[in-house]
């Protein structure tokens, strides 16, 4: 088996960035045969950008020469907006090689990925239809809008026709994005590994609760800074976003910005638990992963993939900072009820998000993937 990785990096770096990251390195791991085809969208300017969009991608040629110098059994596409685009899928398929797509967000069929607006979480696009991305400016500039939402659907059919194999992190995400308009029959859910651990919890000589991750509005980190303050758990918040400014405004909060991840390993080691206050459609956040391998208990929000990965016993409504506060002071003032759940925690994730049931997936969905009619 030979596999060729394809990824077209955010501006921003997140989840996905280290899906990708830990992928490699489990190939690596396991001994498969593989190479990456990596672009960077942080120095592409809006217009090269907006007209990559529109023609489906920049020289296509590139990934199907990768497929032919490594003899690639399977190329394995993350994000390939702007410039890789549907035309390096079809060339990849072209070249001999079955084609994965692995969709973390909702970019197939939303010009903002996220599928959030207005403080909930928003499907009004679908299939080929776009035109509410437009109509309400989702990423707040008309031209952009115009471009994103004309090429998503542009290039949809160039999408289903290039593409073997659908996988997604969370049956949540395989859920919606059938009901978008994926055919059912190709999608496959494959969670997200974290690095596991086989210690014990400590979180009941937690001082404090910890949230992380990109401090943006569907993130919720406003209300779980409102809940700190309602139940006099002390909180720290990691990241770093828009939101920042008025996080630091908030009584009981403590921002430690954006860690490595030496320094977020022992900002969890010290923590009582992890707060994940989603008020949109998480695909599978890894804050959540990570908590649970690092032993901590976790109250999140009842949103997305959220049920799906803690149980939805540790889950609050969405956007209520009164019951989280109440879930986050009941774990605060019972410091065995911590140690059991961190503990428990630990195993799950192991059990569930571990790496070598990661591989043995993917491998799986590999030798299972084949070029479709």
């Amino acid at each position: 088996m030979k596999v060729l990785v394809v990824h077209n990096r955010y501006r921003l770096a997140g989840g996905e960035e280290r899906a990708v990251e830990l992928q490699l390195a489990a190939l690596k791991r396991a001994g498969i045969d593989h190479a990456s085809v990596m672009h960077e969208s942080a120095g592409v300017g809006r217009v090269r950008a907006a007209r990559a969009m529109l023609r489906g991608g920049e020289h296509p040629d590139e990934v199907a020469a990768a497929v032919r110098l490594l003899r690639a059994d399977v190329v394995h596409v993350h994000n390939m907006h702007p410039l890789f685009g549907p035309r390096a899928l079809q060339h990849a398929r072209e070249a001999g090689a079955r084609v994965i797509l692995h969709l973390h967000n909702f970019r197939l069929f939303c010009s903002i990925a996220t599928c959030f607006r207005d403080g909930e979480p928003c499907f009004r696009c679908r299939g080929r239809f776009t035109l509410p991305g437009l109509l309400l400016n989702c990423r707040d500039s008309l031209p952009e809008s115009a471009v994103y939402t004309s090429a998503l659907a542009l290039h949809q059919p160039a999408v289903l026709g290039a593409v073997d194999r659908f996988v997604t992190p969370s049956h949540y995400a395989r859920g919606q994005l059938a009901r978008l308009g994926l055919p059912e029959e190709r999608l496959t859910v494959l969670p997200n590994y974290v690095p596991t651990t086989t210690g014990r919890s400590r979180a009941a000589e937690g001082k404090y609760a910890v949230a992380f991750g990109r401090l943006s509005v569907e993130k919720g980190f406003a209300v779980a800074a409102e809940a700190a303050a309602l139940s006099g758990v002390p909180l720290k918040i990691a990241g770093d976003g828009p939101l920042e400014p008025e996080l630091r405004e908030r009584p009981g909060v403590e921002l430690a910005g954006r860690l490595a991840d030496d320094e977020l390993a022992d900002l969890l080691r010290g923590a009582a638990m992890a707060v994940i206050p989603s008020l949109g459609g998480d695909v599978m956040p890894f804050a959540a992963l990570e908590a649970m391998a690092a032993g901590l208990p976790v109250v999140a929000s009842k949103t997305g993939s959220l049920p799906e990965i803690v149980g939805s016993e540790r889950c609050v409504p969405r956007g209520d900072p009164h019951a989280l506060a109440a879930a986050m002071r009941a774990l605060w003032d019972d410091p065995d009820r911590r140690q059991a759940e961190g503990d428990a925690l630990i195993a799950e994730a192991g059990r569930r998000f571990g790496e070598r049931r990661y591989v043995d997936d993917l491998l799986s969905i590999y030798a299972g993937t084949h070029a479709h009619a």
